[in-house]
């Protein structure tokens, strides 16, 4: 058994991996992590390996608590990676966007990936077929624009994701759906626009809580999966085991 643990902004995710099959998915939140993985897991007792991806806040008390569980690992900038960094600030790259281009090499080889995250932030990271990460962007995810809108002006509602977004808002509400979530979906096409305009040879992989929401919405071929970064992380861990 290997458990993946996804501790992220706004929630946390666990897979549990057996004979590399995905057997089972958790949501929780950090203050109930090891509660319900106790409690929800089967055969818990007999965990070999728990590979964790944190950029939230994840107590002293969890970590250790992890530890008696099984053999963690803990994804760092020193963690053995498939992929060269070339950020130019390596430190400072966030955990999730390192554990999704490592997925995002170790199951597309051989081609240029664009991996976009779209949760609350939504995270574009190109990974060349040489192995070499190059970067990308950072942005408010869809979330986060409606609440700025109402944050921070006098008058403006606090909106959620609607399936009805005309382009021309007739309305103050359909005119804020408009301006998020066509102004979201015309973002990422540019982005992959761009990188396909680099080289046609692109595999784009659509991740993230919203991913779902976008997917039928863009006019480029993808692939969407929103449970990648926990892929990611088993694929990770076969990776590190296997060269260690």
């Amino acid at each position: 058994m290997i458990i993946c643990i996804d501790v992220g902004n706004t929630r946390t995710k666990v897979a549990v991996y057996e004979n590399s099959t995905l057997q089972q998915l958790i949501i929780t939140n950090n203050e109930k992590l090891i509660k319900n993985i106790s409690k929800q897991i089967q055969g818990i007792e007999n965990c070999v390996d728990i590979i964790l991806s944190s950029v939230g806040d994840l107590s002293l008390e969890t970590i250790e608590d992890l530890k008696k569980l099984g053999n963690l690992i803990t994804v760092t900038h020193e963690t053995f990676l498939p992929f060269k960094n070339l950020y130019s600030t390596p430190t400072t790259l966030g955990i999730d966007r390192i554990v999704l281009a490592a997925g995002a090499t170790l199951k597309y080889p051989n081609q240029n990936r664009l991996v976009i995250d779209a949760g609350t932030c939504i995270t574009y990271d190109f990974i060349n077929s040489s192995n070499q990460y190059h970067g990308g962007a950072i942005s408010p995810g869809i979330g986060l624009r409606y609440k700025s809108l109402n944050d921070y002006t006098a008058n403006l509602p606090l909106e959620k994701i609607s399936e009805l977004h005309p382009f021309v808002g007739n309305s103050t509400a359909t005119s804020i759906q408009s301006g998020v979530l066509n102004g979201v979906i015309a973002e990422i096409e540019a982005f992959i626009d761009h990188f396909k305009h680099l080289d046609e040879n692109l595999t784009v992989i659509l991740t993230g809580g919203n991913s779902e929401f976008l997917v039928n919405r863009l006019k480029n071929s993808i692939f969407a999966n929103p449970n990648f970064l926990l892929e990611s992380l088993f694929l990770l861990h076969q990776h590190i085991v296997s060269n260690d």
